[in-house]
């Protein structure tokens, strides 16, 4: 087995937190070690990841920060290019908007391409709402999927929402999704809608933030609970047992 690598640097994949909280309540000192001497980052957005960088390690000069911004506006054909500084032997970190990168998140295509050129990914600890909340759900954590946003077509969604509890049961195998903020209530409702009464369902909501919302119960009472979820990032989990 060949286990070199043909650059230097190594891409640090840096989590942050999940919300406005104090980050070493959540994040362990090796983060702070590596912000503090890393220089250079990939970022989703510049303003929020200079306030993350400057929370964790308030020391830290700011004008000596070169950020690469990878988002939905980034051109694909400039994403190699903000691994070069790794080539040339300097450490790059990838650092999430929330939680941990490549997860949920854009930066799984930097680590893709830092695969592919022989470049030493390391993985930090970090808070992942998508683990957290399984843990917390009392659900099957030796089957689950994380299957992202739902669709937002009334039909597509009722179908999918029937899909995944259909699969939940077949396999034994709790299914995780998210929704847009704003819309986390007529998620919920949709939920109560479609499912029948004795599907569970989890509502993680806030995670490691003073609001933390995490409840587990059927359908049939989540029809009798009234939650305000609007704007606030929640998981949702559901598993219909046999």
């Amino acid at each position: 087995m060949n286990n070199s690598f043909s650059a230097s640097g190594k891409l640090y994949l840096i989590p942050t937190t999940l919300g406005d909280s104090d980050p070493l309540e959540v994040l362990p000192a090796s983060v702070q070690r590596e912000v503090e001497r890393i220089n250079t980052f990939i970022v989703e957005n510049e303003k929020t990841a200079r306030r993350a960088i400057k929370k964790l390690v308030p020391s830290k000069p700011q004008p000596s920060l070169k950020l690469f911004l990878l988002n939905k506006h980034t051109d694909p054909a400039d994403i190699p290019g903000f691994l070069k500084p790794c080539k040339e032997g300097v450490d790059v970190g990838l650092l999430s908007e929330a939680g941990c990168p490549g997860v949920a998140d854009p930066g799984a295509d930097i680590v893709k391409i830092a695969h592919r050129e022989g470049i030493k990914v390391v993985p930090m600890v970090g808070p992942s709402s998508i683990l957290l909340a399984m843990m917390a759900s009392g659900m099957n954590g030796q089957n689950f999927a994380f299957n992202g946003y739902l669709p937002i077509d009334k039909a597509a969604r009722k179908n999918e929402i029937k899909s995944l509890e259909r699969l939940s049961q077949e396999k034994d195998q709790a299914q995780l999704f998210i929704e847009t903020p704003y819309r986390n209530n007529k998620m919920l409702e949709d939920l109560v809608q479609y499912l029948h009464p004795a599907t569970r369902v989890c509502v993680a909501c806030d995670i490691t933030l003073s609001t933390e919302y995490i409840v587990t119960k059927p359908i049939s009472e989540w029809a009798k609970t009234k939650v305000d979820l609007h704007k606030r990032p929640t998981i949702f989990i559901l598993q219909k047992e046999f």
